[in-house]
């Protein structure tokens, strides 16, 4: 359905868009509409001499919003509006609207934040009342790198020692795509679509404003993979504890929260798991701490992604079983897995690995949604440095691709994982029948994870005893 043939009369979502002249406000209506709804100029006079509403079906194709485009802030006394005028047309908008104001969007240019964006802030804040949440669009980012949302990244504390709250925000380019754009600036020009329409759908009113549901995703691997400098890669700054020696870093999990491309992340880093050097008990505590693990983000919400991350080399039977206990048991194959192969720097093209080691991974039945070849080593040589920005920028558009909205909702597990684990175990080792037997248990975990017996015998003891206080 075209913008242009959306009827206003079941319209009941209200967006008010502000902010200085010039900084983009009628081109962000032009961005949502995907036409070119509203008159644009690059002449140094604004074009809106009064509020415009516009009615558009958005991405989701289940929301009508109205859009209220609005004379320019900050224009001079020769302007088309003046600033005054502009601040008593803006008023006049919102008190014509009362309580169906759903979002207010202040547009500002991608620059420094500075103190001359309080005021517009200030002046909303005094005529909207508290609870009509404010979201803020920085325009003009065409040409940020390393992504646009390290706008976001740069200015965050900025905008709040400005004393500016805001529900949400989104980094955009709101230029026209034409025949002389680039591939890059299309995939820009997509992704500042899908955030902002995202933005207007999580944030509005009416009813309470619902936080929105950070994705979650799961890194698991062996000691020395590069979990956690991996984590780092993708937030673009050291969140994540990582050491050069064979000490473990993460000694039960770490939840971080990291953000890019108008999505928020939240990332488990987890213990190394089933690693030869581990005496028997602390291999049993990674085990349990794997499934207390996937027994929290079942509360909260789900898992989004598994990323298992592997240092380039030789298929071992601890990287498989570290595979089937994640993949296979505690996520019942309901999550996709991307692997994350580290430690390419020293290939001409780090992709050229996976040409060349791809098949080995299907002969030992590890099968994955997607790979990535990269490096997680942050170094500042010339090609070094290329490479890692490369690698962030794969991981990114391969997190992006296989968490995104419709892609593949979130897996919740059952109320007892170990539970729902021991009677997987029972159909998969002795059919539907009588409780399975404690010497069953070993040689299945000896044979199809490659435990060893007494690691195997200690298990299952942990699996029968969870398995019997639950009956």
């Amino acid at each position: 359905m075209s913008p242009s043939a959306v009827s206003t009369t079941d319209t009941n979502c209200n967006v008010v868009i502000f902010g200085q002249t010039g900084h983009g406000k009628s081109s962000l209506v032009n961005l949502i509409a995907k036409t070119q709804m509203a008159q644009t100029s690059r002449d140094s006079l604004g074009c809106t001499a009064e509020p415009r509403k516009y009615v558009v079906l958005i991405e989701s194709e289940t929301l009508k919003v109205k859009l209220h485009d609005t004379p320019g802030l900050g224009e001079g006394s020769e302007g088309v509006v003046p600033d005054k005028e502009a601040r008593e047309a803006l008023k006049k908008l919102l008190r014509s609207l009362r309580d169906d104001v759903h979002l207010l969007v202040y547009c500002v240019r991608g620059v420094r934040a500075t103190r001359a964006l309080y005021p517009n802030y200030d002046f909303i804040r005094s005529v909207v009342k508290e609870t009509v949440p404010i979201v803020i669009v920085a325009t003009g980012l065409e040409d940020k790198e390393p992504e646009m949302e390290q706008w976001w990244t740069d200015n965050e504390q900025s905008v709040s020692d400005l004393g500016m709250t805001f529900a949400g925000h989104a980094c955009v380019t709101a230029l026209t795509v034409d025949r002389y754009s680039g591939d890059r600036f299309i995939q820009r020009h997509h992704q500042s679509y899908s955030a902002v329409c995202r933005l207007i759908e999580q944030c509005r009113l009416p009813g309470e404003i619902q936080p929105q549901r950070q994705k979650t995703i799961v890194i698991f691997g062996e000691t020395g993979a590069g979990k956690s400098s991996l984590v780092n890669l993708m937030a673009e700054k050291d969140v994540a504890y990582t050491s050069a020696d064979m000490q473990r870093c993460t000694l039960r999990w770490q939840e971080h929260v990291i953000s890019f491309s108008g999505d928020s992340y939240t990332v488990f880093d987890t213990v190394g798991l089933e690693e030869p050097q581990l005496g028997i008990k602390e291999y049993l505590e990674t085990v349990e701490n794997a499934y207390q693990l996937i027994k929290h983000l079942d509360k909260q919400g789900g898992i989004d992604l598994l990323l298992f991350c592997v240092r380039a080399g030789r298929v071992t039977a601890t990287l498989q079983s570290n595979y089937r206990l994640f993949h296979e048991f505690l996520c019942e194959k309901k999550v996709p897995i991307v692997l994350a192969i580290t430690n390419l720097e020293r290939e001409e093209r780090m992709e050229d690995w996976w040409v060349r080691n791809g098949s080995t991974f299907k002969r030992y039945q590890i099968e994955v949604a997607g790979h990535a070849c990269i490096t997680a080593a942050n170094r500042s040589d010339g090609r070094h440095k290329d490479l890692y920005e490369q690698s962030r920028t794969t991981m990114r558009k391969i997190v992006q691709e296989f968490t995104a909205d419709g892609q593949k909702n979130a897996w919740i597990g059952g109320d007892n994982l170990f539970v729902s684990l021991t009677r997987k175990l029972k159909g998969l080792v002795s059919g539907e029948g009588p409780a399975v037997k404690r010497k069953d248990l070993v040689d299945y975990f000896t044979k199809r994870l490659g435990l060893s017996r007494e690691v195997a015998k200690q298990l299952a003891d942990m699996i029968k005893q969870d398995d019997r206080a639950a009956t």
